[in-house]
């Protein structure tokens, strides 16, 4: 069994390493389901005894219910999906955690005393559930914030992070006391009030962080999910568990660095921060001057002199559901020999990849995404650049000293020749603060539905 167990961690090192490249990464999605296949077959041969029910039960029923959900749910509500994912992730390490210490027979001969199963286990269990709950409680809050309800935290500044001070000691201690007791009936009560303490933690974190944000906590939290399964592990004594969670959670650190880095801001400053939050718009951030509005004719004339053009996608594509008709107005400028290419900016949507995702759902080659370190430097050579629901990824106010966004990478579109920007309005970005390529000399808005201004640039440029 060791050599299937040893099988299935190579298949998941290769689907991750598929995954770092756009063209590869649905290879590696199928070399990391292969992966889970085998360790499922070999967790199933090397256990002494199967409860058959409950094991086909747990198959049609997760099967199932995940099937549902990946048939039914839109690429616009994909980032709710995957944090919520992550939760399940999380709950289910915790669970393994405790149903290992509730089971266990060396239990009752160590006088219920979970220090009696092994250091690492005593370790173990308490980390598993604290972070599995927190998991889970943080994921549906993300979950909720994704989804654009309103939740504030009851406390701010000094007063929060004390508050979350004291639930954090609490869960401590009461992992403690969960270790050293010998009472069966106290080794209960400790556990359910570990797993409440840190499902009311979970809230309380991820509550507070901006929408601006969920890109870092969606990954960050996917992160939490892959540690709470090597501690799981850890418990069970399972050596593909422990390998398969420490990939994903130094894969989910590695991958929050990577957007706290595209952002400009440390990991701290985006879990005490909170960005984007309900109160955080300035009183300028619809102040413009010099606005010059468009429509998809005038923008189909600009168009049809162009060598070059490059889309910036933004969770407003997502939103309106365009990235079919961004799709077939990019195939007729190519049939007209422009040069077509997608600017992909790191935090660009709700999560990480939510761009890449949506485009691949509309057959966009892979060739034509660029990624933002590749393909800043050519929007100067650039004679359209065409915004498509995108705000601060693009914002130049990025370059000023001080703001909210000071020093955060941006797409140099305002390098372009023209720029036009597919917003509803006027409204700033998770920000919250004026955006001012809006006010630009070579900026024309197009104020509509990205679908449908889209649709009328597709029918213009057709009658060219």
């Amino acid at each position: 069994m060791e050599y299937l167990y040893l099988l299935a961690t190579l298949l998941f090192v290769f689907g991750i390493k598929r995954l770092t490249s756009i063209r590869t990464c649905s290879q590696g999605n199928r070399l990391s389901e292969l992966g889970m296949l085998v360790a499922i077959i070999a967790a199933l041969l090397i256990s002494d005894s199967i409860n058959w029910t409950v094991i086909i039960a747990g198959v049609v029923v997760g099967g199932g219910v995940g099937l549902f959900l990946a048939k039914r749910t839109p690429t616009t509500k994909m980032p709710e999906l995957v944090a919520a994912l992550n939760g399940f992730g999380g709950v289910a390490s915790a669970l393994v955690a405790i149903g290992s210490v509730l089971t266990d027979s060396k239990l009752a001969e160590a006088g219920a005393t979970i220090s009696g199963l092994g250091v690492v286990p005593a370790i173990a269990t308490p980390i598993a559930i604290l972070i599995g709950m927190v998991t889970l409680t943080g994921s549906f809050v993300a979950y909720g914030k994704l989804s654009g309800k309103k939740l504030s935290h009851p406390f701010s500044g000094g007063a929060r992070h004390a508050f979350h001070a004291v639930l954090g000691l609490g869960a401590i201690a009461i992992a403690a006391w969960m270790v050293t007791t010998e009472s069966s009936g106290q080794l209960i009560t400790a556990i359910i009030l570990l797993s409440i303490l840190a499902a009311v933690l979970g809230v309380f974190l991820v509550m507070p962080i901006g929408g601006a944000d969920m890109p870092v906590v969606v990954s960050l939290l996917n992160s939490y999910s892959g540690i709470a399964g090597a501690f799981a592990g850890l418990v069970i004594q399972n050596p593909l568990l422990i390998v398969v969670g420490a990939m994903v959670g130094a894969a989910g650190l590695i991958l929050t660095q990577i957007m706290c880095k595209a952002m400009n801001r440390s990991l701290s400053n985006v879990l005490l921060g909170g960005m984007g939050g309900d109160e955080a718009v300035a009183e300028d951030a619809r102040d413009y001057k010099s606005i010059k509005q468009a429509g998809p004719e005038e923008i189909a004339m600009v168009l049809d002199g162009a060598a070059s053009v490059i889309f910036v996608p933004g969770y407003g594509l997502a939103v309106a559901q365009a990235q079919h008709v961004v799709r077939e107005l990019a195939d007729l400028l190519i049939a007209r020999d422009v040069n077509v290419r997608f600017a992909i900016h790191p935090v660009a949507g709700r999560m990480p990849g939510h761009m890449n995702v949506l485009l691949a759902e509309s057959d966009v080659p892979y060739d034509l995404l660029w990624e933002m370190e590749r393909i800043n430097g050519d929007f100067k050579n650039t004679d359209v650049a065409i915004i498509v629901g995108a705000n601060d990824v693009v914002n130049p106010a990025a370059r000023e000293p001080t703001g909210p966004i000071a020093g955060m990478p941006i797409l140099d579109v305002d390098h372009a020749r023209t720029v036009v920007v597919i917003k509803r309005s006027l409204s700033p970005g998770y920000a919250g603060i004026k955006n001012p390529l809006f006010d630009n000399d070579n900026t024309l808005m197009v104020f509509s539905d990205a679908k449908e201004a889209l649709e009328g640039m597709v029918r213009e440029v057709k009658d060219l």
